[in-house]
């Protein structure tokens, strides 16, 4: 059963922290660490052999309080090689944010794929014009499907969203795996790219891949997910009433934030996701 496109609108523009990790390709639009010698120049740290992009203010600096012990030998200011500091370098780098979504049968599975296409769409709007992509991976009867690669493009995402069905089983695992294996295939080709992965679920999945339980088969995946490093949020979209805690059980095996939103409706997913680029 094709499910419409949920409501989208003009969020206001997403704003990300300073990322820690030193990541070696070119960035886009969050700000994070970068080893090449472009990018503004915040601070320094010890060259340690390698001596390029070297940071002449702070070797100076470095160098100064021993020159009462050091001869200079013609020159104003004697610098040894463990004085160097290199440049640490920030540059803008691009958001990868792929919603992993349930569409297998239940009561709230229409919902769900309708806010999340207008999640999408949203998004889109407020972050083409910086080359953030945006993809989505839905898993239902025995398998899991890329619904909509990597893109900034508002017209495709909306042309290939129009129609995705909803209904029957819930191989969970397996849209777990698609998940991992995108986002580092897309690590490999920009290593500056910061993925974020969305995963709506309640967490009961029935269809295995492996020949294990499938909830515990999840759960390893999830596992995975966490060892690979890449950042996650689940929205458990089961009724608080029903809730069996299995979609926080693989938040916890990811190390992410669990969310039950109320009203599960596109400005409240898309408001979910701004908030966790923030931290």
């Amino acid at each position: 059963m094709p499910v419409e496109v949920g409501s989208s609108f003009r969020p206001r523009r997403l704003q990300t922290p300073l990322d820690r990790m030193v990541r070696n390709g070119q960035g886009k639009r969050s700000f994070t660490k970068t080893t090449r010698k472009r990018g503004r120049y915040v601070s320094s740290r010890d060259a340690q052999g390698e001596f390029v992009d070297i940071a002449v203010d702070a070797t100076v600096r470095e160098a100064a309080p021993h020159q009462i012990h050091r001869r200079a030998e013609g020159t104003g200011l004697a610098v040894e090689a463990s004085d160097l500091r290199r440049k640490v370098r920030v540059r803008r780098a691009a958001n990868l944010i792929l919603f992993v979504v349930d569409a297998s049968w239940s009561m709230a599975a229409e919902e769900r794929m309708k806010a999340t296409k207008g999640a999408i769409l949203s998004l889109l709007l407020d972050a083409y014009q910086k080359r953030d992509q945006v993809a989505l991976i839905t898993f239902q009867r025995e398998s899991a499907t890329l619904v909509l690669q990597p893109t900034a493009s508002v017209e495709l995402a909306r042309k290939i969203l129009k129609d995705i069905p909803v209904g029957g089983k819930t191989p969970l695992s397996a849209g777990l795996l698609l998940a991992h294996e995108v986002l580092q295939r897309e690590r490999r080709k920009n290593a500056e790219v910061m993925p974020l992965l969305i995963l709506l679920t309640d967490g009961a999945g029935n269809v295995s891949v492996t020949g294990l339980p499938p909830h515990e088969e999840a759960l390893r995946v999830a596992g995975l997910i966490k060892y690979s490093s890449i950042r996650a949020v689940v929205i458990n979209t089961e009724h608080e009433s029903l809730d069996r805690g299995l979609a926080q059980q693989l938040a916890d095996r990811m190390g992410a934030p669990c969310y039950t939103l109320r009203e599960l409706g596109a400005q409240e997913l898309y408001q979910t996701v701004r908030e966790e680029l923030k931290r």
